[in-house]
């Protein structure tokens, strides 16, 4: 599934030619993604496109009205390419464009999402996630707070969108062996010391991967502009039974909440 990373540089690929446009319909081949596609998606029609944000892993399409939601789920991807495009299969919204392009999702196994949220109001699905991992809301008081009383473990508590958006299992894996810290253990137990490395650890790991895929994205206007996973040096994610690059030593791979998890026994506590 895409990480907060990858949903970002598909938000800067895509920004440039959605952004001061006007959308003029929006085709919709397949309405039945995660959840149907709702009528006020299809009645946006000759509007501005003011802007592309993200909020966790979703991706907004402001418009006067509202926002257009979009969310990749695990296998969708999108693209941008001239509006007469033939769809090829699992093609299954197109936001037409006044330039003569357009944006496109594929999403083969439909677990994306397009939906809907009313200017002045939250959607559901966003009402109560977390502060943004790179944002100054996110702290070390809130992270004191967050792990004040949990007996889960750490990286479960991470990859929790209440405590924090967007630490998926790759980025937590990869935070907790730079910060030192045993994915197991649980969260109460992390000491005041532990927190104060751990928190500049996430956003410094978050935003290098962002940087990182900036640097390696495929061309959006291209038939291929799947930005798919960047190629990035992890240091134990996918290493689990490989020598850890600090000691030496065989990484551990377990399993927590029934995702892989590769730490080093040796430099994490």
């Amino acid at each position: 599934m895409p990480e907060l990373p990858e949903v970002e540089v598909s938000r800067q690929g895509i920004s440039p030619y959605l952004e001061n446009q006007q959308l003029v319909k929006v085709i919709a081949r397949q309405r039945q993604l995660r959840w149907w596609v709702p009528d006020e998606v299809l009645a946006q029609t000759n509007q501005p496109v003011l802007s592309v944000t993200r909020r966790a892993k979703y991706l907004l399409i402001q418009l006067p009205r509202g926002d257009i939601i979009l969310h990749l789920g695990m296998s969708g991807h999108l693209k941008v390419i001239p509006s007469g495009t033939p769809a090829t299969k699992h093609d299954h919204i197109d936001l037409v464009l006044a330039s003569g392009m357009a944006l496109r999702l594929n999403d083969t196994r439909r677990f994306g999402a397009v939906l809907w949220q009313q200017k002045g109001e939250v959607h559901p699905l966003l009402a109560s996630l977390g502060p943004e991992p790179l944002s100054d809301n996110f702290n070390l008081a809130h992270l004191t707070a967050a792990f004040a009383k949990r007996g889960s473990a750490v990286k479960l508590v991470l990859m929790d969108n209440h405590v924090v958006v967007g630490v998926g299992n790759i980025y937590a894996n990869e935070a907790l062996f730079k910060a030192g810290i045993l994915p197991s253990k649980p969260a109460k137990a992390v000491t005041p010391q532990q927190l104060a490395k751990l928190l500049p650890v996430i956003k410094d790991t978050l935003a290098a991967a962002i940087k990182q895929g900036g640097t390696t994205l495929k061309d959006f206007s291209q038939a291929d502009g799947k930005p798919g996973y960047f190629a990035q040096q992890l240091l134990v994610y996918g290493r689990g039974g490989q020598p850890c690059v600090s000691c030496s030593k065989n990484l551990t791979e377990i399993r927590l909440g029934q995702r892989s998890t590769v730490f080093c026994a040796s430099c994490q506590q």
